[in-house]
């Protein structure tokens, strides 16, 4: 037992000084000659794993880019200015994906107790929007009584404006696409904010202003809304399962306490069903699509109105999913994976994440992991492919949809959400609404993502592997899928709870029922 408390001791102590050691260094300004190298190895790095990597701009044109970053490194710079200038170079590539952000500070084991006694941090006590170049509070999980769309003035004395322009320069969107940043900034400017800063902010100073009032609120971390006062009642191990078995369904948040998947009636229409998609990233979304299909067969639906607005994406396989309830003849959902070569999926960060037991296991796999990886990638042409089971025919779900089907889309769709929007499109089975999406038509750089840690700067570079492209394809290069019915909300819109997407559609179908109507008084149907 001795030598057991003995070695946690010692164990407990290395660590502790591993993590000051860590965080001592990333502070320090590193050498001009080991920034020189970072570029070059970052470089390196995107050539090697990067498929796409000329697709939105020449290889002349980010040879120049990257000579003249190693030229303009004059002075030593940490990890975090380096980072500043790096990512701008990186977003040249065109890549929503591909993302550079910096390494933070390491806590120990101690510290990270204590914050969480503290609770939650002061950005993730809000949910923002930008619209309309103002950014707004639509969300307040805080203690303060603030109100939605209340809007922010400044944060610790930074305009938004002024932040969110800087941030643009280092974040990309999929090719030429301009809708996404508002949506994608303005949803995570807390995230950006702390990457800004380099550290996560513990104390906020808002100065707000709702209906020409102006107000300030200092936000620290809070225990607020983390523990219920409620007396919940004993579950039986029955009863627990069952829970969690629909909070997976469904995709339930903790941390927004929202359903990710949801399926309602249209009040007083059950022909017409809403089906709310907030990610495809977590739960057992087969059971909600196979639970949803047969409420709408059963229910004889005749309108299914799929609202991917702000759906940032998730995974291939629930779309795939998805896509097989909402087309009635056999189809190829995605072209094979291309890679840049043979070895390509070898650069998977196969050895990250687990404890000693994980490790050991994993090490007894690697070569069977790593035979598997180099010897599926096939060379067509002057290209490296990789068959999945998603670029192989297949035939539509017996319980398919056959009504018409309308996509609420906006800068925010992207990733996985433009993927199958892309198909929708292409085949003519959808009919859009919003705004144009964040993802591009023509496919996205993504599938499995390793983070590439710089040597000196410890700036990580996550990288995607392959070029996911739907079946479906469009000849505007760069651009997103744009909506058959554009329509941007407002702040109006937003201060006054319209949806104006979802009420046109509404109206859509009830113009449609009364044509429908009128034909068969006429005798004409």
């Amino acid at each position: 037992m001795k030598r057991i408390v003995v070695f946690t001791c010692i164990f407990i102590l290395f660590s502790c000084q591993s993590t000051k050691k860590f965080n001592a260094k990333l502070a320090q300004p590193i050498s001009v000659a080991q920034l020189h190298k970072d570029v070059d190895f970052s470089y390196k790095k995107l050539k090697q794993m990067h498929p796409k990597l000329y697709w939105y701009i020449s290889k002349e044109k980010l040879d120049y880019k990257f000579d003249s970053l190693k030229q303009s490194i004059q002075q030593p710079m940490t990890g975090l200015d380096f980072y500043k200038e790096l990512s701008q170079v990186v977003k040249a590539v065109g890549q929503g994906h591909l993302s550079v952000t910096p390494s933070f500070e390491k806590r120990t084991k101690k510290e990270q107790n204590v914050l969480k006694k503290k609770g939650k941090s002061a950005f993730s006590q809000f949910d923002f929007e930008y619209i309309e170049n103002k950014l707004f509070i639509t969300k307040n999980r805080s203690r303060h009584n603030i109100k939605e769309m209340t809007q922010v003035v400044s944060v610790n004395g930074e305009a938004p404006n002024e932040l969110l322009s800087t941030f643009k320069k280092r974040v990309a969107s999929d090719g030429y696409n301009q809708t996404f940043f508002n949506h994608y900034l303005g949803r995570y400017f807390g995230t950006f904010f702390t990457i800004n800063k380099g550290k996560v902010q513990d104390s906020l100073k808002l100065q707000l202003n709702y209906e020409g009032k102006d107000s300030v609120y200092v936000v620290v971390r809070d225990t607020f809304g983390t523990k219920s006062k409620e007396v919940k009642a004993k579950l039986s191990k029955k009863e627990k399962k069952e829970k969690a078995k629909f909070n997976s369904k469904y995709g339930y948040n903790a941390e927004t306490k929202q359903f990710t998947r949801e399926l309602k009636f249209v009040e007083n229409d059950s022909t017409t069903a809403i089906m709310t998609i907030r990610g495809f990233s977590n739960g057992n979304a087969g059971a909600f699509y196979e639970e949803s299909f047969e409420k709408l067969s059963v229910a004889n639906a005749k309108n299914l109105i799929i609202d991917l607005r702000n759906n940032p994406g998730g995974r291939l396989y629930e779309i795939f999913a998805l896509y097989g309830y909402l087309v009635n003849e056999p189809y190829v959902f995605i072209d094979d994976y291309e890679v840049v070569s043979r070895t390509s999926k070898l650069r998977l960060n196969y050895f990250k994440g687990g404890g000693p037991v994980v490790k050991f296991f994993k090490i007894l796999g690697a070569p069977f992991f790593y035979s598997i990886n180099y010897f599926k990638v096939r060379k067509e042409g002057d290209k490296f492919l990789v068959s999945t089971r998603f670029s192989k025919p297949i035939d539509p779900k017996p319980n398919n949809f056959k009504g018409k089907v309308y996509v609420l889309i906006n800068g925010g769709s992207f990733s996985a959400s433009s993927v199958i929007s892309s198909n929708l499109k292409a085949t003519k089975r959808a009919f859009f609404v919003g705004e144009e999406t964040g993802g591009a038509f023509n496919g996205t750089v993504a599938a499995q993502m390793p983070t590439v840690v710089l040597p000196n700067s410890k700036v990580n570079l996550k990288i995607g592997l392959a070029l996911v492209s739907a079946k479906g394809k469009t000849d505007v290069e760069g651009r997103g899928i744009f909506p058959d019915k554009e329509i941007i909300p407002t702040v109006e819109d937003r201060k006054n709870k319209v949806d104006p997407e979802l009420k046109w559609v509404l109206e859509d179908i009830k113009r449609g029922k009364e044509v429908d109507v009128l034909l068969q008084e006429s005798g004409k149907k």
